[in-house]
């Protein structure tokens, strides 16, 4: 791009100031800018005499950022409905001088990180105070394209703004499908069709009946050790409670039928330890991730009985919070060991695949069943208990099926992570594509 020079962002924009001496009895509309380019919004309204701090008044179409979350996308235009609001002086709104730059080439520059990054620079002060600072923020140097240059670029760059939107509405939507994919995939195989071959070609396999034998004898053995209380029966699943119907060769039972589950514990937290407890946050769909663990006592740690701590191939499940509740992850060898706070419930399978029971859980049909059992919500959270897990109803195959099944899974988990994969690098090259346009224009 031709006839660019180097301007300060002084040059093009105008700091105003519209002071507004208030009415004890008027109410007014106070403005609040949300952060991330989600725009100018009405924070509260007030009576004049409530309100303490000088306040300026801001009109429609005034540029308007804060000077304390500028750095963060918090900047926008002033919609017709807040006309007459009013901003204390933590927020700076502008003219812009429209013979050095375009308004719509601005604006649109505006909605990219291009001006996140010089509210960046433009930012200084101590971590609980960062905002934007007058000098820093006036005196950064751009290099701009002419008038002339600029009308022919809006036209390029709302093209590719376009194109990217298409682009993203349509990854957005395969995303979706992925998702639906999944839990179609999920549905086959607790429903036996996924392995219909499979039971052709191996008629001669132990029954469930010998397979749920055999949990029932190792569960008396840690009863009897005194490793697990002994529980009252589950009730059985009647005929009109069975949701579709399952190849012969298998059967139904309730989650604590293959194993047990208990809640766990409410952790004694420290600054500095070597210890941490997995919480809710680390419970992701079929997998931990310990970042979100918090540091916890080591003296309380070490008071833990040992039977209660993770082991491989654990299942934990979020038992609070709207949006993760039910959400299901497995134990793998690297998070042995560890205790979990009381937001999350432990399951423990009995000589069956975990993974089995894991994709159960998360599958469509055992996040209906949690939804449909939760319990009443309790200081404003709803609440999985232990009982509401352990009756939750599954399908159950033979165990050499179990682990055909699980194979079947993941291989097909395997191709829609692959998809997944490739959907994000699209999301990735598409946002390049925007950046190449901006370098463009400064760079010539």
């Amino acid at each position: 791009m031709t006839d660019s020079r180097e301007v300060k962002i002084a040059d093009f924009l105008k700091r105003i100031k519209r002071p507004i001496r208030l009415d004890d009895d008027k109410e007014y509309k106070l403005v609040t800018v949300k952060m991330h380019h989600k725009g100018v919004v009405l924070r509260e309204k007030k009576l004049g005499k409530n309100i303490g701090s000088n306040m300026y008044q801001v009109q429609t179409g005034d540029f308007i950022l804060s000077g304390i979350d500028a750095r963060n996308g918090a900047f926008g235009i002033v919609p017709d409905e807040l006309d007459g609001a009013i901003v204390t002086n933590d927020f700076w709104y502008f003219e812009i001088d429209e013979e050095i730059i375009d308004k719509h080439f601005f604006l649109e520059l505006t909605s990219t990180s291009w001006f996140d990054d010089i509210c960046k620079k433009g930012s200084d002060g101590t971590t609980q105070r960062i905002r934007l600072q007058k000098d820093k923020f006036f005196n950064q140097t751009i290099i701009l394209p002419s008038i002339k240059a600029q009308k022919p670029f809006i036209k390029k760059f709302l093209n590719t703004k376009s194109l990217n939107s298409e682009l993203n509405a349509e990854m957005n939507r395969q995303t979706d499908l992925l998702t639906k994919l999944r839990q179609s995939i999920l549905q086959e195989a607790i429903e036996g069709k996924l392995t219909v071959q499979w039971r052709r070609e191996n008629p001669d396999i132990e029954s469930v009946s010998k397979l749920l034998e055999r949990i029932r004898v190792e569960k008396d053995r840690l009863i009897k050790e005194k490793k697990i209380k002994k529980e009252k029966p589950l009730s059985k699943i009647n005929d009109d409670e069975i949701p579709f119907d399952v190849p012969d060769s298998w059967g139904w039972i309730r989650l604590g039928d293959v194993g047990f589950s208990f809640r766990g514990k409410s952790p004694k937290y420290a600054e500095k330890s070597d210890c941490f407890a997995i919480n809710q946050k680390c419970v992701r769909w079929g997998y931990l991730d310990l970042k979100f663990s918090k540091k916890i006592s080591q003296e309380w740690f070490s008071s833990i009985e040992n039977f209660s701590l993770t082991k491989k191939n654990d299942i934990l499940i979020n038992s609070t919070g709207e949006g993760t509740i039910g959400r299901a992850a497995i134990v793998e060898s690297e998070s042995e060991g560890l205790i979990y706070d009381s937001h999350v419930l432990l399951f423990r399978s009995l000589i069956m695949p975990s993974v089995y029971a894991l994709h159960c859980i998360n599958s469509q049909f055992g996040q209906t069943q949690i939804d449909d059992s939760k319990g009443a919500k309790t200081t404003k959270q709803t609440e999985l208990g232990v009982d509401k897990l352990i009756n939750l109803k599954l399908p159950i195959p033979p165990f050499e099926e179990q682990k055909v099944l699980v194979k079947k899974i993941e291989n097909f988990f395997t191709l829609c992570d692959e998809l997944e994969q490739q959907i994000n690098d699209s999301k990735v090259n598409a946002e390049m594509l925007m950046q190449v346009v901006l370098k463009e224009a400064f760079e010539g």
